[in-house]
């Protein structure tokens, strides 16, 4: 038996070759006999590796060099490269990073989703002005298998791993609520429009036209292309969205040139504290808006409406006056014409006066063929 002990560690080792590969590690065990136990099992999953490199050119991939290799080739590019790390380090977390890839099945991913489901929102159990919620069945998809599915992707069919027992995949992705459709009347926009503060009043007023989702509305002036007439940013999922640059938008534009040398929408500081100064101008950030945004709702009165909602209104209201669902997939930057369709029940009007219409021909046609005979 190939066991023993180093003054490095209380635990024994174990070191072996098989056909000139070398396997080697600790085996967790103080006493020889479980050592040894240990150090057979290491040997015969050793001897199957090998096989599986004799026969596939590749050995078997452990969770944490999978995501290592993903990362080198993929992740590091996403333009939420930070955030998608703690989500692929979240993945190895809870695996552990020897675990190898061909180990995770589908009762290891019931498991993970099991765990995550317990798991609350911002990852606090108290919140002090808000109703504490486990985090959504959108938010796991999101997070967690959407990204382990790609991971495993590309395993086989790139780095042509093994995977028999990969997971059913459709079998575990979460149902989500369908998401919903709010429009403002014209009161509430009266009443919003009253309690914006005033110089963060262009920034809403551009994210009500343009349509934009609110971090894509923190455009920087190097964005705005004046002759080309539309501004060009990089959006979820890093996709591009474009925006032309209408009269309106123009306008409010134009009113934000000379508060910033790089950033378009700016607020002034209302008094000298975290480093900023009373009545200086600075760059809206996404916590900033959401806040204003918060105290803005509670002031004009009106209730059961998001920020998001904004981006809902204007694709609601554009696809009335237009009736051409094309032209708001567009607007929206939507990749695919079916996530628009989710605002066709605007034309519920136009088809019902459309069936009315085709009800009022067939009776014209009767009679006249009445008349005929």
């Amino acid at each position: 038996m190939s066991v023993y002990k180093s003054k490095a560690s209380p635990f024994y080792q174990y070191d072996f070759q098989i056909n000139g590969h070398r396997f080697h590690g600790t085996t967790k065990a103080r006493n020889r006999r479980d050592a040894q136990a240990v150090e057979r099992d290491a040997r015969e999953k050793a001897k199957k590796e090998v096989e599986q490199l004799r026969k596939t050119g590749s050995l078997p991939l452990t969770i944490d060099l999978a995501v290592g290799r993903y990362w080198i080739e993929k992740g590091q590019y996403r333009k939420n490269k930070q955030s998608h790390f703690l989500v692929l380090s979240r993945l190895v977390s809870h695996f552990g990073k020897d675990t190898r890839l061909d180990a995770i099945d589908d009762a290891a991913i019931v498991t993970l989703i099991a765990e995550r489901r317990r798991q609350f929102r911002w990852g606090k159990a108290k919140l002090k002005h808000a109703e504490v919620k486990t985090i959504t069945a959108a938010t796991i998809n999101r997070e967690t298998l959407v990204p382990l599915k790609a991971i495993f992707r590309r395993a086989r069919t790139v780095w042509h791993q093994h995977l028999p027992d990969e997971p059913q995949w459709k079998e575990h992705i979460l149902k989500e609520p369908k998401e919903r459709v709010r429009e403002l009347l014209a009161h509430e926009q009266r009443a919003l429009d009253a309690s914006i503060r005033e110089d963060y009043l262009p920034w809403f007023n551009f994210m009500q036209e343009s349509g934009r989702r609110l971090r894509e509305t923190l455009i920087r002036w190097s964005n705005v292309n004046w002759e080309a007439r539309q501004i060009v940013t990089v959006g979820k999922g890093d996709v591009q969205v474009w925006t032309p640059i209408t009269d309106s938008i123009r306008q409010i534009l134009q009113q934000c040139v000379g508060h910033h040398p790089e950033f378009v929408f700016t607020f002034v500081a209302q008094r000298t504290q975290n480093g900023k100064v009373k009545g200086m101008r600075y760059p809206l950030t996404v916590h900033g808006t959401q806040s204003r945004w918060r105290r803005a709702l509670k002031s004009s009165g009106v209730t059961n409406f998001r920020m998001h909602d904004n981006r809902h209104d204007t694709a609601t209201k554009l696809l009335r006056r237009t009736k051409n669902l094309k032209l708001v997939q567009r607007v929206l930057n939507h990749a695919d014409v079916t996530t628009t369709a989710k605002y066709a029940h605007v034309m519920d009007e136009e088809v019902a006066e459309a069936l009315q219409d085709y009800a009022e021909s067939r009776k014209n046609s009767r009679s006249v063929g009445e008349i005929d005979r």
